[in-house]
């Protein structure tokens, strides 16, 4: 359960919190729009000031029916905010959330320490040789098509059993290429409606049999909004319940956008005995 990130070595036996950081205008979550450097600078610090372990730098929004754009425009807007965060925080850990190998390179050109991809290597051929090449820990997530289709392509015989083979596919695979820190993301509401979100992490335990950390994204999604009847700037009570659940079923990463009430529920379940 340990973790190298650029020869820190971050043991996630006990669960650590992942700030997000979205430099793109139309993120699903207004409050996480993060377009001016001053800004996205204030936020980071306020993150760490709580207790973030890692920062998720975000150029490209993965909603469902999300535009697509050019890598160029992805990296102009990645690439500033890794390099002013690290010239300002220079111990912060920052992971790159892009599913193109060619922004993930020049992310960990500039400093980033992880690669957070929501294709697994689905969406570039050459996510997995960039990821072996800087031997960098990399959070593979379970989606099927892309942030344009996922929406409709939400099947399943067996949800939590298909998702686990996808995982042991594509963590053999990173294996057989040297590839040491894998992280798990079920992927909640990606190729996944509501009910299904709630079946995942109800059956969040299976997925310890990949014998890898799992990463948690829950906060502030449709699947709380929706279900409460409220919007996102109303969803943190709904994002903390469903955090204390994933904590309470094996998650030893939470990625939110609001890192100090995460990191009470860390602290308050770490006096728990399950």
């Amino acid at each position: 359960m340990t973790i190298n990130c650029k020869g820190t070595l971050i043991d996630l036996a006990s669960p650590k919190v992942m700030g997000i950081l979205n430099t793109t205008p139309d993120s699903f979550y207004s409050e996480s729009r993060k377009t001016s450097l001053k800004t996205l600078l204030t936020t980071a610090e306020k993150m760490l000031e709580k207790g973030a372990t890692f920062l998720d730098i975000g150029g490209y929004s993965s909603r469902p029916g999300a535009d697509d754009f050019s890598e160029t425009e992805e990296i102009n807007r990645v690439v500033p905010a890794i390099d002013a965060i690290l010239k300002n925080f220079p111990e912060s850990i920052i992971s790159i959330d892009t599913f193109r190998s060619n922004v993930a390179t020049e992310a960990l050109k500039t400093g980033a320490a992880i690669i957070n991809d929501i294709s697994a290597g689905n969406l570039d051929d050459d996510m997995l040789k960039v990821v072996a090449e800087f031997q960098v820990p990399y959070i593979m997530m379970h989606m099927r098509g892309n942030p344009q289709t996922m929406k409709d392509l939400n099947e399943y015989k067996d949800l939590a059993q298909e998702i686990i083979f996808y995982f042991s596919e594509k963590i053999r695979a990173a294996r057989d290429l040297g590839i040491h820190d894998i992280i798990a993301d079920p992927g909640f509401g990606f190729s996944k409606n509501i009910a299904q979100n709630f079946e995942l992490l109800s059956n969040l335990k299976k997925f310890e049999s990949l014998n890898v950390p799992i990463l948690a994204g829950l906060s502030r999604k449709s699947t709380i909004y929706k279900t409460l009847d409220c919007s996102p700037q109303e969803a943190l009570n709904g994002t903390t319940v469903l955090n204390t659940m994933a904590i309470a079923n094996g998650a030893n990463i939470l990625r939110v956008h609001d890192v100090r009430e995460a990191m009470e529920t860390v602290k308050l379940m770490s006096q728990l005995t399950f």
